[in-house]
């Protein structure tokens, strides 16, 4: 049993990995989604503990179940979290500026690749536009469009991997196509300075991505469905395509990149196709979509008897405009 502790002070985050914990029952999972390692994840929780002076969560059973305790700080866990969004939220409003802003919510790897041409497309056609760049591993920047903490958000789509987005909360619009294949150093002669897929007694080096990177869950159910028999050894790992990248410019192996962030590399001839012709199936096309929250969305409940919806928040009138414009670029349904 958790001991009274001395300790006044608590820190958001710990209330936000106990949310995590109590949705996904495991530690393991929730330090991956929070991306800390599961010691640090389980002292984080510790620490609540000790800050409430109980016990929240049972450990001698399996998934992982809260106690008492644990079910109402969860409860009013979720409340809290909300309601410092909201605050936020409203005090960026008393900003006249900051009803020009932007702010987008969107994976690293589209920050570095597809965002910047994004926008300098979109000052050519729709005009000046002011934006806020908020840059997360896939979870969290979900999060912050259902938190109400940015205006859009810009992700990878798979059907191997869709977001959990209710579609009755969240419109959707299109805004083009990326490709994610497996890419190497060439040699001295210019060819793939290892080619797939390997054998059995000499897999090849494989970069990949850190456990629970969307991109990672693409390329797995890729080579999972390859009729093929792929032979890998992973040698290094990380969240982001970039640190990949730069591995595999230093000649340490194969890594499956989108192709956005190997344009340049291409056509230099400094990165090549680690695909044989006679391997055509280990390529994924994933669509780039632009996600908010439906202006005409039902109110968020609480969740809890008793407590008052939270309104929909009022969309910018900069959003409303560039959310016009995208969705008049979309083609025409067939």
């Amino acid at each position: 049993m958790s001991q009274p502790s001395h300790n006044q002070f608590m820190e958001t985050k710990w209330l936000e990995d106990f949310v995590s914990l109590a949705e996904t029952r495991s530690f393991s999972r929730s330090a991956q989604l929070r991306h800390v390692t599961q010691p640090a994840f389980s002292r984080r929780i510790q620490a609540l503990e000790g800050w409430a002076g109980t016990d929240l969560v049972d450990r001698s059973s399996y998934p992982t179940r809260l106690t008492p305790a644990g079910q109402t700080l969860y409860g009013q866990a979720i409340e809290m979290l909300q309601a410092l969004q909201s605050t936020r939220a409203m005090l960026r409003g008393h900003s006249a500026a900051a009803q020009d802003v932007i702010e987008v919510a969107i994976p690293h790897t589209l920050a570095f690749t597809f965002f910047p041409a994004w926008v300098t497309g979109l000052r050519e056609q729709f005009g000046p536009l002011k934006s806020r760049l908020i840059a997360l591993n896939v979870h969290d920047a979900v999060l912050r469009l259902v938190e109400g903490s940015c205006d859009l958000l810009i992700a990878y789509h798979h059907p191997s991997q869709p977001l959990p987005l209710d579609a009755n909360r969240y419109e959707m619009v299109s805004l083009g196509e990326e490709v994610v294949a497996p890419w190497v150093k060439p040699d001295a002669e210019g060819a793939p300075r290892y080619r797939l897929p390997g054998r059995a007694g000499q897999p090849l080096p494989y970069l990949g991505y850190a456990p629970g990177a969307y991109l990672g869950r693409v390329v797995d159910q890729l080579l999972k469905e390859s009729g093929t028999a792929i032979h890998l050894d992973r040698v290094y790992e990380t969240d982001m395509a970039e640190g990949l990248k730069v591995m595999a410019l230093e000649g340490h192996g194969i890594a499956f990149l989108p192709q956005s962030a190997v344009r340049k590399e291409i056509r230099a001839r400094t990165l090549v196709s680690a695909l044989p012709p006679e391997i055509d199936r280990l390529e994924a096309t994933m669509e780039i979509r632009a996600y908010r929250e439906r202006p005409s969305a039902p109110a968020k409940t609480s969740g809890r008897p008793g407590k008052a919806d939270a309104p929909a928040p009022r969309a910018k009138g900069s959003v409303e405009a560039l959310w016009a414009y995208l969705l008049g670029t979309q083609p025409a349904s067939s």
